[in-house]
């Protein structure tokens, strides 16, 4: 049985040229530098985000991890969003392991925070208070249905950051997806932030890896933290030859995935049993709901599951799509019938 596979981009195969490239790079030892293929990765990275410097990691995570320690010292303090990937799902790490401490605001649908609201939570100098040191963002933003932070938001909140002289780091795990969703440039979603992270193995396919870019110096301090938390590593340019390929071919395609997610979304719109708000789908996720009370969301996603379509169930009443390299417009049409025969089904 095929598997149409609708629960993450993260599970893309790397393309052929991809395999072809791996197998094809030059190699070196990374952590002295001497990978030409990992430089090359590096330099393409930061020159496509606008930053002096670019930083190889093993995954979004690890990027973010890095980029919090760098800007933060123990017992500083972090300002994020409450819906924030960093602060729901990567493992607590920034307090585990860096002692930075997450002061969270409430992340509005669209997944900004209030500027207000963010001002609010900037401590002053007092032996009470943790040192507000940072300010972290999230473009595509996952909880908030992949929702797009427009440049003129970033820059609202850098200049926030800059009267009270604070940094903004960017969890750009899925930036080329915002770009593509604004018909900008990717630039020009990320010139007004001190450091910035995006991924590689989602939607751009390659099978691993991401890249943290800034300033020199940051990059400098962020290539330091990477060897402390065991992200050294040797002939990259194995990784690192895959992400080329993604940064070379992989970016533009990306306006696929988000006509696949909009399909996708018309359909589910058209399902009785199953509700959406369609405003909402501006990339490539697509949420939706069970309006029915015969099946809870499990349930659901596991007869699916049986009939060859993957999604994940969020909460009782919630369910994920994403699309992807590797799903076609067949996929999302075979997809859509599943759903809607198991839904006709519960009618019997």
């Amino acid at each position: 049985m095929d598997v149409i596979d609708l629960r993450s981009d993260t599970v893309t195969l790397p393309s052929p040229k991809m395999r072809q490239a791996i197998a094809a790079a030059e190699l070196g030892d990374d952590v002295f530098g001497e990978d030409p293929t990992t430089n090359r990765l590096e330099d393409m990275a930061a020159d496509r985000m606008g930053a002096e410097a670019g930083l190889l990691v093993a995954s979004g995570t690890m990027g973010n991890l890095i980029s919090i320690l760098a800007h933060c010292g123990r017992g500083d303090e972090v300002i994020l969003g409450d819906q924030s990937h960093t602060f729901r799902y990567e493992a607590g790490g920034i307090a585990a392991l860096g002692g930075v401490h997450p002061f969270t605001i409430a992340n509005s649908p669209d997944g900004t925070m209030c500027l207000a609201d963010i001002a609010a939570a900037i401590h002053p100098d007092n032996v009470h208070f943790p040192r507000t040191k940072l300010i972290c963002l999230e473009n595509t933003h996952n909880r908030c249905r992949g929702a797009v932070l427009t440049p003129e938001y970033t820059e609202s909140v850098a200049d926030l950051a800059g009267e009270h002289s604070l940094s903004v780091h960017l969890d750009g795990a899925r930036i080329f997806n915002a770009a593509v969703a604004l018909g900008l440039d990717v630039a020009e979603l990320t010139r007004c932030v001190d450091s910035v992270t995006f991924c590689l193995s989602k939607g751009l396919a390659a099978p691993v890896g991401s890249v943290v870019c800034g300033s020199a110096e940051f990059i400098a301090s962020a290539r330091r933290i990477r060897k402390s938390v065991g992200g050294g590593m040797r002939q990259c340019g194995i990784i690192a030859a895959a992400g080329i390929v993604a940064l070379e071919e992989m970016t533009d395609r990306l306006a696929d995935d988000h006509a696949n997610a909009r399909r996708l979304a018309e359909g589910i719109a058209q399902i009785d049993g199953l509700s959406i708000d369609l405003d909402t789908v501006v990339t490539n996720m697509v949420y939706f709901n069970l309006t029915t009370d015969r099946l809870t969301c499990d349930q659901f996603a596991d007869r699916l599951a049986e009939k060859g379509v993957k999604c994940l169930a969020l909460s009782p009443m919630g369910l994920r799509m994403v699309t992807h390299y590797g799903i076609q417009t067949a996929d999302i049409d075979g997809a859509l019938n599943v759903m809607a025969d198991l839904i006709n089904a519960l009618h019997y």
